[in-house]
């Protein structure tokens, strides 16, 4: 067996079936492992994954640093042997000397020959924005796993606060999207790579925005004459969320604006302002901070345990 590599925190199923299959393709042993139960505390939901090459490297986690070393330790062992292997730590483990400090208890499964197919079908539907669902090999039978796309964030202005709200929805790992009037900007973001960047040339000119219900719309004009063709165009998607940024006497004049330009009270509605957890900030990192911290709190669940036939 050899030593244990290191640790690569990904979070997202999409980008760990992405790592699994790439090494089942090159050829490199690996073992795909899953979270399939939780008793009280954990630090990962149900679902969660992480991919173990044959080097010893994890590309995901499952706990806050105190088991993934020894969750390591029988991946490589499962990729030796071929096995599929069951663990359990915290309650009603077997492995006293190893403590969940949330004081609950965690189910594992760790499958060293994961279904090619299957993966690249779930990790296909995950791409194109579509839920999917994996099957997993419990102790009493097949475990059945939900999962959403990543969320997206479809962000729209210029200057400070676009670029800031940018660069931390990158390291946050949202699909970003971007739109600006300001070219400038847009050069200055394209190192995080967005998913789309689209330049504004008019306030009424329709930009092409791919919105579902795991995306959320931010908008971080000041001029705020470029929001409501936007705005019309997002309300009949359904986002999870749309804010934009203003006081509330300034929302006050979007909405009665969006109103006369045909939107109902309940379209309206849809979209917060001001945003942000903390209002009336000024300092553009903490107005990026504050609203994509209300953002996370009603973000739609990553991935869910699906109840038996």
């Amino acid at each position: 067996m050899q030593a244990e590599g290191q640790i690569l925190y990904a979070e997202h199923a999409q980008d760990i079936l992405a790592a699994t299959l790439d090494l089942m393709r090159s050829g490199e042993p690996c073992a795909l492992v899953t979270s399939l139960n939780i008793e009280g505390g954990a630090a990962r939901e149900i679902g969660s994954l992480a991919v173990i090459s044959g080097t010893g490297d994890m590309i995901g986690y499952l706990s806050n640093g105190c088991i993934d070393r020894d969750i390591i330790h029988h991946g490589m062992a499962a990729i030796d042997n071929g096995q599929l292997k069951h663990l359990r730590y915290g309650a009603g483990s077997p492995y006293l000397d190893l403590k969940l400090p949330c004081g609950g208890a965690l189910e594992l499964v760790i499958d060293p020959a994961p279904d090619l197919a299957g993966l690249e079908a779930a990790l296909a539907h995950l791409l194109h924005r579509q839920k999917t669902v994996l099957s997993f090999a419990g102790r009493n039978g097949p475990v059945q796993i939900e999962y959403t796309p990543k969320p997206a964030l479809i962000l729209a202005g210029r200057g400070a606060i676009l670029r800031t709200t940018a660069q931390l929805a990158a390291h946050m790992d949202f699909e970003l999207h971007l739109a600006s009037p300001d070219f400038e900007d847009l050069a200055c973001l394209e190192e995080l790579n967005p998913t789309t960047r689209q330049s504004m040339t008019s306030p009424s000119a329709p930009i092409d925005l791919a919105i579902d219900a795991y995306s959320a719309v931010l908008l971080v004009f000041h001029d705020h004459e470029w929001e409501q063709a936007i705005l019309m165009q997002v309300t009949q998607n359904k986002p999870f969320f749309i804010g934009a940024l203003g006081s509330r006497k300034t929302h006050a004049m979007r909405v009665e604006r969006l109103k006369q330009a045909g939107l109902s009270e309940t379209q309206c509605a849809q979209i917060q302002g001001p945003i942000g957890l903390v209002p009336s900030l000024r300092n553009a990192s903490l107005i990026a901070v504050s609203a994509l911290a209300e953002i996370t709190a009603k973000l739609p669940p990553f991935q869910v345990r699906l109840p038996s036939s």
